[in-house]
């Protein structure tokens, strides 16, 4: 599969950020149990523990090797089924990224677009960029009946990390 990057270069809550669009032929329900409900996460992405009324969970990426670790996520906002505003922390770094998801509906068709900062550090859009491609067609190939394994991360990165680069350049 030939891969094509899709982030742009946004600012969101006066973050620098790449945000994705997807879109589905899906009621906005059903997109938005696709990126909450835990069995539904973990076809495309990863798994949550943790009861969210708390305000948080721990996420861990279930495709990124045995040694990634569960990350805690503060849930800043959900006016479901519509957005959805996290941080999350990586043990051993300093800063925080900041995630948001958007869903919109229009005649059956629901857009989703997410969008995460990239720190500090620009340099960081190289692999948050590749990545959320990478995961954002995950999330399409399950939620249309396809393997998601079928999804070679090899096509994103490190492809496509001068595009996501050159953006913040």
């Amino acid at each position: 599969m030939t891969s094509t990057p899709t982030g742009r270069r946004v600012t969101v809550d006066g973050l620098d950020s790449i945000a994705f669009d997807r879109t589905f032929r899906a009621g906005i329900e059903d997109v938005w149990a696709a990126v909450t409900e835990p069995e539904r996460l973990a076809r495309w992405i990863g798994a949550w523990t943790g009861d969210p009324s708390t305000g948080s969970v721990r996420f861990r990426m279930l495709y990124e090797g045995d040694e990634h670790q569960a990350e805690l996520f503060t849930i800043e906002e959900c006016r479901a089924p519509r957005r959805l505003v996290l941080t999350s922390r990586v043990p051993g770094q300093e800063f925080a990224w900041h995630m948001t998801l958007t869903l919109v509906e229009h005649e059956g068709v629901t857009t989703l677009t997410f969008s995460q900062s990239v720190g500090d550090d620009p340099a960081m859009a190289g692999g948050v960029g590749p990545g959320w491609d990478y995961y954002l067609d995950r999330l399409v190939v399950a939620e249309t009946g396809g393997d998601p394994a079928s999804v070679d991360f090899g096509d994103y990165h490190p492809v496509h990390a001068q595009h996501y680069l050159d953006l913040f350049g």
